[in-house]
């Protein structure tokens, strides 16, 4: 039997922490994010956009997953194909942890899922059960060019509790390799290691009391030499770039950003309404995700926690024979349930995550699916979509003359696009461009069935910008 050297404990279900409010969102100087490895660097609290300039992408994908989604076409040569870790435990905040392999992968890194838990399986701190690709044990004689720590509670202790986990980070900072840590983890687990010290840095805003006072930084990024260090679940895409730059250089760094839909929109508005309507309930809202294999897994992680964090029933149900889904980056996610065991409830709103050429085309096979849709829509109850999902209710007959926005590949397909916001709404359907713009998707649901204030609640936790109002 595999030894593990990681305490294992009982843990009880994680705790979502409810935390003052957060620093802005901010934006790289320039167009660059340009981190020097050899010295301090601070990326300064604003609340401007995040602005990249156009490049277009290569259709080359990573050859280890299944996706059909774009990677770069500066990706390494095998050869030379940069390796980073990135540790899960119980109660590690997903969104942190799948942003994280998601945009490495795309920007060509071989990373390793690894759990510190006895089993591959791991309950992230909002319910998402994923599955790691190995555990940690077996990481313990390899060398990685990143370790790269997602935070959540009690996650981030349970890292901190893994010896293999401490002695694989430790070899890494005294070799001067890479490692990082975002949200809670840098003061719940790299500060008990001593991995922090003479090291600027920063955390999530409610653990920040905990650093060091003259080496703590108030700032969504701090690079000091080998370390990155991050706020929380709404700096995940700063934070992966950051590494991203780091690995493969400012042109990678800004070409994934491009590709996810970091680019600057300051003269459009984030959402735009049409034909509101109310979408107030009296009971706790219901809210079905329905899941391929080669779904988008960004988008699916996104969403279901932030609604999760607002107190909204989700259910993520696939369409495949199984619950296990391999994602389009090949993160490796357990639904729920089957669509069919879900096809029994009454949901509020239905939402589509994107699953590029293979993902959509199964929920569009779907019978199922298509059923449940048809009969939502014949109830007057909410429909979404994101990315390029948007086709499953254009080719079911769904959208009819509702303006609506997409992937640009799939905004073509609409009868009515609408070209600027992230987000559109129009009645009781909700779209949107999908990748780094489902936050903003996912909080105008939880406006729309809470109002502004909860789901500005939900952004503060998150640290991600939101409007006053």
């Amino acid at each position: 039997m595999e030894s593990l050297s990681c305490l294992v404990l009982k843990p009880s279900p994680p705790t979502r922490l409810f935390f003052p409010p957060r620093i802005p969102q901010m934006a790289l100087p320039g167009s660059t994010f340009g981190f020097p490895p050899s010295m301090d660097y601070q990326l300064p609290i604003t609340t401007a956009k995040l602005a990249l300039k156009p490049i277009r992408a290569s259709t080359s994908t990573v050859p280890t997953t299944p996706s059909t989604t774009s990677t770069v076409a500066s990706s390494p040569t095998a050869a030379s194909t940069k390796k980073a870790l990135v540790p899960i435990g119980f109660g590690t905040e997903e969104m942190e942890a799948v942003i994280l392999v998601d945009v490495l992968r795309r920007a060509g890194a071989e990373v390793t899922v690894a759990s510190v838990e006895p089993q591959l399986e791991v309950h992230a701190s909002g319910g998402t059960k994923l599955v790691a690709d190995t555990r940690i044990s077996t990481c313990s004689d390899r060398v990685f060019d990143l370790v790269a720590l997602p935070g959540g509670m009690p996650g981030s202790a349970q890292l901190r509790d893994c010896e293999i986990l401490k002695k694989i980070t430790s070899k890494q900072a005294e070799e001067k390799r890479l490692y990082g840590g975002i949200s809670t983890a840098p003061a719940v687990t790299l500060l008990p290691w001593g991995l922090l010290k003479r090291k600027r840095t920063t955390c999530h805003p409610a653990f920040f009391d905990r650093l060091p006072t003259f080496w703590a930084v108030k700032s969504n990024i701090q690079v000091s030499g080998e370390l990155t260090t991050s706020q929380g679940p709404g700096t995940s895409f700063l934070f992966a770039l950051a590494l991203v730059e780091q690995l493969f250089g400012e042109s990678v760094a800004r070409e994934i950003g491009e590709l996810l839909f970091m680019h600057s929109a300051d003269d459009k508005p984030r959402k735009e309404e049409f034909n509101k309507v109310d979408w107030a309930v009296s009971h706790t809202p219901r809210v079905l995700v329905p899941v391929a294999n080669g779904s988008e897994e960004i988008e699916i992680v996104t969403i279901v926690d932030i609604l999760r964090r607002a107190k909204v029933d989700v259910v993520v149900a696939s369409v495949e024979k199984s619950v296990k889904i391999l994602a389009s980056q090949g993160v490796k996610i357990i639904a729920d349930k089957l669509i069919g065991d879900a096809a029994g409830s009454i949901y509020d709103l239905i939402i589509l995550p994107q699953g590029g050429v293979a993902g959509t085309g199964q929920l569009q096979k779907s019978r199922i699916l298509k059923k449940l849709l048809k009969e939502q829509d014949a109830a007057g109850r909410m429909l979404g979509a994101v990315c390029s999902s948007l086709t499953v209710l254009h080719k079911h007959g769904l959208l009819k003359e509702k303006k609506a926005t997409a992937h640009p590949s799939a905004i073509t397909e609409l009868s009515n696009p609408v070209d600027g916001p992230k987000v559109v709404i129009d009645g009781k359907l909700i779209t949107s461009m999908g990748l780094a713009t489902v936050s903003d998707f996912a909080l105008a649901i939880v406006s729309k069935f809470f109002g502004h204030a909860r789901a500005r609640s939900v952004a503060e936790g998150l640290v991600f910008e939101y409007p006053r109002s």
